[in-house]
C-alpha cells in the first residue's frame, strides 16, 4: 500500500513540475521576444557638454553592440558642444568630458526633450553622464 501511495505522489509531483516548467518556459519565451524587439529598436539622444578647457569628449555613438558599445572621441572640441546620435536597443547613452578645469564642466543626455542624465563638476569628470536606454522600458 505504501508503495502505491509513493508512486502516486511521485507521479503527481512530476506532473506538477512539468506544468510549472511549461509556465516558466512560456514566460521566458515572452521575455526573449521583448529583448529581441528592444535590441532591434533604435532611439536618438543628444549629448551636451559645456565648460572651459575641454581636452576631449568620449561618447557612445551607436557603433558596436548593445552590450559592448564602441566609444568615439572628439579632441579639443569647442563648447558648448552638442552631438545627436542614434543608438541601438538597450545600448546605454553615455558621454564623458575630460577637462583640466572641472569647476565649469557639465554634461547632459537628452531624449525627446527630456534630460535623462546630467552631471556637473567633478561628477561629470568621474563618471560622465550614463543613461539607461529608454527602449523596452
Amino acid at each position: 500500500m505504501k508503495r502505491i501511495v509513493r508512486t502516486v505522489v511521485s507521479a503527481l509531483a512530476v506532473t506538477g513540475l512539468a506544468f510549472g516548467l511549461g509556465a516558466c518556459s512560456e514566460a521566458a519565451d515572452k521575455a526573449a521576444d521583448q529583448v529581441d524587439k528592444a535590441v532591434n529598436e533604435t532611439y536618438e539622444v543628444t549629448y551636451e557638454v559645456t565648460g572651459k578647457n575641454i581636452e576631449s569628449i568620449q561618447f557612445h555613438g551607436g557603433g558596436g553592440t548593445a552590450m559592448d558599445p564602441k566609444l568615439e572621441t572628439e579632441t579639443k572640441p569647442t563648447t558648448p558642444w552638442t552631438k545627436t546620435v542614434t543608438l541601438k536597443g538597450i545600448m546605454p547613452a553615455a558621454v564623458m568630458p575630460l577637462s583640466i578645469d572641472t569647476a565649469d564642466v557639465t554634461c547632459k543626455v537628452i531624449h525627446k526633450g527630456k534630460v535623462l542624465k546630467e552631471a556637473k563638476g567633478e561628477q561629470a569628470m568621474a563618471g560622465g553622464c550614463v543613461a539607461v536606454s529608454p527602449v523596452g522600458g
